[in-house]
């Protein structure tokens, strides 16, 4: 996305959030109803600019002079907030186009949401937006929130103002963002807001323009999202990829719908596989976006965020006064990837000396259940003065004689003499609650439970990884891509969509991906003939455009060794095809070299209806369905996310070199998947491709394709090309 860009999307939502004048249209006397709450909302939350109201049958509402229409106000206006009937927001947007008005807010819903009628509706509203230059968030929306004390604007019908702080929030649902609204008052989160947008429909602003506005919000420093669907893939990646690596804006977003659909009628491995929700995946990966699975999540890891450093390392040192939370927060710190800290010799003296006999000083330091305040000053003191600390949880559990307040004082004052993230988990509700007011209010996190602290501060240290990872591009190789596409629009002009192995694999040579040797054959003597040349022992399998899945008519024989059994098995798989698939046509019988001592994985490619290739990679062969041991990327992947996603399966140990086996290839696989990645958007007819097995040799030898698949989508217009 070029600077000119940016600072023109900048420009064109900047009086949505900061407007000097805004006019609630459809303002409403009833206390009832959504115009007076807007309205009652913008006064009270101390709106800076000046308010008008539009009703036509009011003189004035809640003591402020009314108008009977946009026109009749004598003053420009910056922002129309739209809360009437849906069949009359066409009219209404005709006129604020008439009078120079560029930025609204439809709350008003009733559109695409309710069906076809409505959907028929909200084109023609964003019809008149985009010819009169009108930008519109919603409709059917809660509205937006600006808590800058330059504006103090609350144009929504939520019940109260939020309170001010560093955090967005962008929410496709306006029950989800009312909810997280009354979340971030809970004194267990007591988290406050920059700007809150509800973005209703996305008949015009979508999430990735309010990004890239918030990208350059000074008020803004960390982003929440609920997000239902993403509006388009690769801009989404590229804006934030930008805002959370090269500005430093962590993203923390709930992606709603996690169930896989359509699944069943893939014709591919990787087809069945990729359902939508990997497909978020990917997207988060590659963008840096920290994915959460409810709204408790996403407060529990903002408010770290929003307070906390990134740690320097993942060494983590515990302090607790009491063994049970320490030793759940100890296996909370393994699960999560970080490291309990090793502290040096001298720091394990200094606490001996210092605390008393019956405490713990090995990392979890335990200072026993009657410590004090000043007890936990002396080890915390000292503790993050280790330079084998990275970061801190303090643990307290209320005894009789715990004087928590004066704690949690002690906690404040040492963590302003370190730049080192320290999250707290006092334990407890109604006898800490000042306790943890006194934390909070310092910008101090507090848990419930040592396993929510750990796992923010995980996420603290993995954003500190993403923020320092090596840059690296996209590399693009020097391929036959003309020849590719030439065998792809033969299978098209033949009517077909699928591409057997034999065609696959040329296709996957045009890319320099290497694929087993392989003689199509036509009578048992030729199949003899090409066994002998490639040498034993081979494999045969059926060659047919009609014909997907070949071991499940049976025509594969495998491990042949001599001639007699090439030709018996050249007899059996024409005979079992004949039998089985008496409508396929039988091009002939491919003769394999059987491939030997390496690790079977599988590549993938299905093509999003929405965001375009998709590359998998993981674990092969005939169990891969069962397994589900991939990652997912969209391309066009870059050199470090091909080496993530061999990193991200479980059986990665296998090819690193496991129980005395060799380490596999690794740096041939990372290449290959960015071939792959080449080959997927150079080549947009394909639309399911699977390479399985893919049989991976020891480190420098490579790997070949044992088995590919190509299903087509077949685009007339280029094929007739």
């Amino acid at each position: 996305m070029s600077k000119d860009h940016t600072c023109r999307e900048y420009l064109s939502l900047h009086k949505i959030f900061y407007p000097n004048t805004l006019a609630v249209i459809g303002a409403s006397r009833n206390p009832d109803s959504v115009g007076h709450a807007v309205l009652r909302n913008l006064i009270n939350g101390h709106f800076t600019g000046a308010i008008y109201p539009v009703n036509p049958k009011a003189r004035a509402i809640l003591g402020i002079k009314s108008y009977p229409n946009v026109s009749s106000i004598p003053d420009h206006i910056d922002l129309a907030v739209i809360v009437v009937p849906n069949t009359v927001v066409p009219g209404v947007l005709e006129e604020c186009v008439e009078v120079g008005i560029t930025s609204s807010i439809i709350i008003t819903a009733g559109f695409k949401e309710t069906g076809p009628e409505g959907a028929k509706l909200e084109e023609e509203i964003v019809s008149i937006a985009k010819r009169g230059g009108v930008r519109v968030i919603g409709p059917n929306c809660l509205g937006v929130i600006n808590t800058d004390p330059n504006v103090m604007m609350n144009a929504t019908f939520a019940r109260e103002m939020p309170l001010a702080g560093q955090t967005a929030l962008i929410s496709q649902s306006g029950a989800i963002c009312v909810a997280a609204l009354e979340y971030a008052r809970q004194r267990q989160y007591r988290l406050g807001f920059s700007k809150v947008v509800s973005l209703g429909n996305k008949a015009d602003v979508n999430e990735i323009d309010v990004l890239e506005y918030l990208k350059n919000d000074p008020e803004t420093k960390v982003i929440l999202m609920y997000v239902e669907d993403i509006s388009h893939g690769r801009r989404f990646i590229e804006t934030t990829r930008e805002i959370t690596g090269e500005v430093g804006k962590p993203i923390i977003a709930i992606k709603a719908g996690r169930t896989p659909e359509g699944a069943g009628a893939a014709s591919s491995h990787t087809g069945a596989l990729a359902s939508s929700d990997e497909v978020y995946d990917a997207i988060f990966n590659q963008s840096g976006v920290i994915r959460v699975e409810s709204v408790e999540e996403l407060f529990n890891y903002a408010k770290a965020f929003s307070s906390q450093p990134i740690p320097r390392g993942d060494r983590v040192a515990i302090i607790s006064n009491a063994g049970g939370p320490a030793i759940l927060a100890t296996d909370a710190v393994v699960r999560n990837g970080l490291r309990i800290a090793p502290l040096k010799e001298e720091t394990k003296k200094i606490l001996k000396a210092g605390l008393s006999p019956a405490a713990s000083v090995k990392n979890p330091i335990d200072l026993v259940g009657d410590a004090n305040h000043a007890r936990y000053q002396y080890a915390l003191d000292h503790v993050l003065a280790d330079e084998n600390v990275d970061a801190a949880i303090v643990i307290l559990t209320p005894q009789a004689m715990t004087t928590v307040d004066d704690i949690a004082k002690v906690v404040v004052g040492v963590a302003s003499k370190y730049n080192k993230p320290i999250l707290t988990c006092f334990m407890g509700v109604s006898d800490i609650s000042s306790a943890i007011d006194i934390l909070e209010n310092s910008k101090i996190p507090n848990y419930n439970f040592p396993e929510d602290a750990v796992r923010a501060l995980a996420e603290l240290y993995r954003y500190g990884e993403w923020l320092t990872r090596p840059r690296t591009g996209i590399r693009t190789f020097v391929v036959d891509r003309e020849r590719a596409g030439e065998l792809i629009r033969k299978a098209l002009s033949e009517g077909r969509t699928y591409m057997p192995d034999i065609e696959a694999f040329e296709v996957l040579k045009c890319y320099g991906i290497k694929t087993v040797d392989y003689v199509l054959t036509k009578n048992v003597e030729e199949a003899v003939e090409a066994a002998e040349k490639i040498g034993y022992p081979v494999v045969l399998k059926i060659a047919s455009p009609d014909i997907i899945h070949k071991f499940d008519i049976g025509g594969v024989e495998l491990r042949l060794q001599n001639a007699a059994e090439v030709e018996a098995a050249y007899n059996r798989i024409i005979s079992n095809v004949r039998r089985n698939a008496p409508d396929a046509r039988i091009w002939g019988v491919s003769v394999q070299e059987m491939v030997k001592n390496g690790i079977e994985v599988i590549f993938g490619v299905k093509r999003d209806p929405l965001f375009g290739p998709v590359i998998m990679f993981g674990l092969g062969g005939i169990y891969v369905e069962a397994y589900r041991d991939v990652s997912f990327r969209l391309a066009p992947i870059r050199e470090l996310s091909a080496y993530h996603m061999i990193e991200e399966i479980r059986a990665r140990q296998l090819l690193r070199g496991y129980r005395g086996s060799k380490e596999r290839d690794i740096n041939a696989l990372a290449e290959g998947l960015m071939r792959l990645s080449q080959l997927s958007l150079e080549q947009q007819n394909i639309n399911e491709l699977d390479i399985n097995p893919v049989v991976v040799f020891e480190k420098g030898r490579g790997f070949k394709a044992v088995d590919a698949r190509i299903v087509l989508k077949e685009d007339r217009e280029k094929v007739a090309k």
